[in-house]
């Protein structure tokens, strides 16, 4: 898994992509040093043009790489990995991201009520140094998306309002976090429960796991 490759990849600089302390934090009790430069990304793409909630997840995550990608390189500061992500929640084939304002989340959190959706994790990998083998260039660019099916509890008008009054909706995709007050409303999920809260810890742990032993850390650099 991870763990053996600390020692290696304590040595290297890996940037997050993204302004989120839970992404931050999950990484960090991976035992990775990381250093936050959150991507200015517009997060804009057309939801109609994607086949489904977790293809527009990594589209909007790999977007957020490369605009990090491409500051490091204008500041001659190459990063050794580069992580960025995306959450959405889907239901009914509507993807919900972060709410508006108070109004939007109780909109969110209403269609939610007594349901099960979907919550999709886009997460992209780039590696300035190393060229992609299909391509013969770099960086070296791998993505992938986890889905976790979450059930909720119906929920009443009260509890819809009071919850969206709190502000623990803003910033979080569906208007929710299960790893506060919005667990409550949880009633089962099936997947990883990391990728819920905003990162697949597992799956990412599996792939950086693969792009070591297939060298892609300590072999020399494209």
């Amino acid at each position: 898994m991870l763990i053996q490759h600390l020692p290696l990849l304590s040595s290297k600089r890996i940037v997050l992509a993204s302004a989120s302390p839970r992404r931050s934090e999950l990484l960090r009790g991976l035992g990775l040093k990381v250093e936050i430069l959150p991507s200015t990304f517009a997060e804009n793409l057309e939801k109609s043009a994607f086949a489904g909630a977790g293809e527009y997840a990594v589209a909007t995550a790999t977007q957020k790489a490369i605009e990090v990608f491409r500051r490091t390189c204008e500041a001659g500061k190459l990063a050794d990995l580069i992580v960025a992500a995306d959450t959405v929640v889907e239901i009914d084939t509507q993807i919900l991201e972060k709410p508006l304002d108070k109004e939007d989340a109780m909109r969110m959190l209403t269609s939610l009520s007594g349901c099960k959706h979907k919550v999709y994790s886009g997460v992209v990998l780039v590696l300035p140094s190393f060229s992609d083998p299909a391509l013969d260039q770099s960086p070296l660019i791998r993505s992938f998306w986890e889905e976790t099916v979450v059930e909720f509890a119906e929920l009443e008008d009260e509890a819809i309002c009071a919850y969206a009054a709190s502000g623990e909706p803003m910033g979080k995709a569906g208007g929710y976090g299960i790893q506060g007050i919005g667990g409550s409303f949880v009633k089962g999920i099936e997947g990883c429960f990391f990728n819920v809260m905003g990162f697949p810890v597992h799956r990412f742990c599996v792939e950086v796991d693969s792009l070591v032993k297939n060298g892609a850390f300590s072999a020399k650099p494209q």
